[in-house]
This record gives C-alpha cells, structure tokens and sequence, in this order.
C-alpha cells in the first residue's frame, strides 16, 4: 500500500474524475452536472487525496471557517477501498487549522456511520431542532 497524499490546492484537484464518481457512482449525486459539480469545488474546502500522483479520494467541506461546517462529497474510487485512505483522509479534515475550532460540524450518511464515528460525529443531541429541504433526485430531473 503506498502512502495518501492529501492536499487542499484546489489546482491539483482531478476534476473530471470527481465529477464521473459523484455523478456515474455516487449514492447521493447520480445525474449532477459538471457546472455544479464545479461551483460546488469552488465555494469549498477540497480535500485531494493522491496515491502515486493520481488521485483516487476526495472529500469537501462547506464552511464559513468560523463556526460550521458541513462535510460532504466523501469517497475513495472503489479499487484504492480497503486501504485505510478513508481514515486517512477524514485525519486530515478534522485536523485542517481552519476546522478544529467549528462549534458544529454536520454530515449525512447513508452507509459509512462506523467511519464517521472514529471521528466523533455522532446522531443529533436533539433532532427535534434540526430542519432540512432535501431533493433527492434534482440532478435526475
């Protein structure tokens, strides 16, 4: 197993393989469009992670770098799974200077609870408080 490389430089960000795994194999953004895919890389703090100088992870947080943030757009490419680049990557986001001190820090998942977890992310103390407007198949329309 080579090492993971992380990097925020957006520059170095392989856009078009980001966008073929959120919109071809993602659970959550099938269908979305390469304009969204980057205004959302623009307005984010991106995660790259690389093996060899290819990259083969990715992870975003949408944040004012103040108070929240929320974690979003996770993945490692179904043949680099297994590896550990999962906690490897999710190291490197919670340790990133401009997050450590958010008073909340959201994500959803479907399938990867057991990740998160090692992370500290946990259900809501109070669902009762939380809203959302959710769409599931926008990108689908």
């Amino acid at each position: 197993m080579s090492s993971l490389q992380i990097s925020t430089d957006r520059g170095e960000l392989d856009v078009p393989l980001i966008y073929r795994f959120l919109s071809e194999q993602s659970t959550w953004a099938v269908g979305i469009s390469r304009v969204v895919v980057d205004r959302a890389i623009e307005n984010s703090l991106c995660f790259g992670g690389y093996v060899d100088g290819r990259q083969i992870a990715f992870a975003r947080v949408v944040t004012d770098f103040a108070t929240f943030g929320h974690l979003v757009d996770v993945f490692v490419i179904p043949e680099y799974r297994g590896n550990g680049y999962a906690s490897e990557l999710m190291t490197a986001v919670m340790s990133h200077p401009s997050l450590k001190s958010l008073r909340r820090f959201t994500l959803a998942t479907g399938n990867a609870h057991e990740l998160f977890e090692h992370f500290g992310f946990a259900p809501p103390q109070r669902p009762e408080t939380l809203m959302e407007r959710y769409f599931p198949n926008i990108y689908l329309s």
